[in-house]
């Protein structure tokens, strides 16, 4: 009987999310939002562009100054501790710690297991796929679940907002290079589309980036565009193969990486 239900909770465990499972058969294609926004369906938490946790000590989610970012030390390096909760087995823990090599390889950004720091981050096998915006003081949660978040794209993305990053398609400029189809997108969730007021670090729009959502994100029609690229409605937005090249020199401009610019 035991071996009858264990069975049964794998099945319901394997089929939990099939639109990630499609992700993995060759040639198909699922973007980054539909992931994310998959595996946040139902969670506890209010969140803001469907992953980022909604403010609770600052009154917008505007992060671009320096008292949300994670301290330098004398050496130049921005040292960010964090703790993995004991829910993720050791393929987990290799995928977690192998997306952040690439912040420790490309910036001034080092990660490193906690110690005794007051100010970390706990990183949580919780309801879904999301971070708070910037440092906040203290232990402040990052959550990827097991059964929906365990990507390399994924754990990135939420890391970079965990470093203060926002969505590419809320930046300041973003009418210049998309067009959002507000007809397409329920009134409760246009919220999600305001433009912030970002500091673009003297950077051009990057439909590349890895903080861009998919064309269809939000959209209350199957098939129709929630956003679309201008003038070329063609490029690709939603990318799924981990920080872009101005990812990258954003958060070392951020961080006034000078080795790395």
């Amino acid at each position: 009987m035991k071996i009858f239900f264990s069975l049964l909770l794998l099945l319901g465990l394997s089929q939990a999310h099939p639109i990630l499972e499609e992700r993995r058969e060759s040639g198909v294609h699922v973007d980054i939002s539909t992931i994310i926004l998959t595996a946040n369906n139902g969670s506890r938490q209010f969140l803001v562009d469907g992953d980022m946790v909604a403010p609770r000590t600052r009154n917008a989610m505007y992060c671009f100054t320096y008292n949300c970012l994670w301290e330098k030390g004398f050496d130049g390096l921005v040292t960010i501790p964090y703790t993995l909760s004991k829910d993720f087995n050791r393929w987990d823990r290799k995928k977690i710690q192998k997306a952040m090599q690439t912040f420790n390889d490309q910036t001034c950004v080092r990660f490193k297991p906690r110690q005794y720091e007051e100010d970390y981050i706990s990183i949580v096998n919780s309801d879904g796929c999301w971070s708070d915006l910037g440092r906040l003081g203290g232990k402040q949660l990052l959550s990827f679940n097991r059964m929906g978040c365990m990507w390399h794209d994924i754990i990135q993305h939420e890391i970079n907002h965990a470093l203060g990053f926002e969505h590419e398609h809320n930046r300041s400029d973003r009418d210049d290079y998309i067009r959002i189809n507000w007809d397409n997108i329920d009134n409760d969730m246009k919220y999600n589309f305001y433009k912030q007021n970002t500091n673009n670090l003297d950077t051009p729009y990057d439909y590349s980036s890895l903080m861009h959502y998919g064309k269809t994100a939000f959209s209350t029609q199957f098939g129709k565009d929630s956003m679309t690229p201008i003038p070329n409605a063609n490029v690709h937005i939603g990318q799924t193969q981990g920080l872009s090249h101005i990812d990258i020199l954003k958060i070392n401009k951020l961080y006034e990486c000078k080795d790395f610019l």
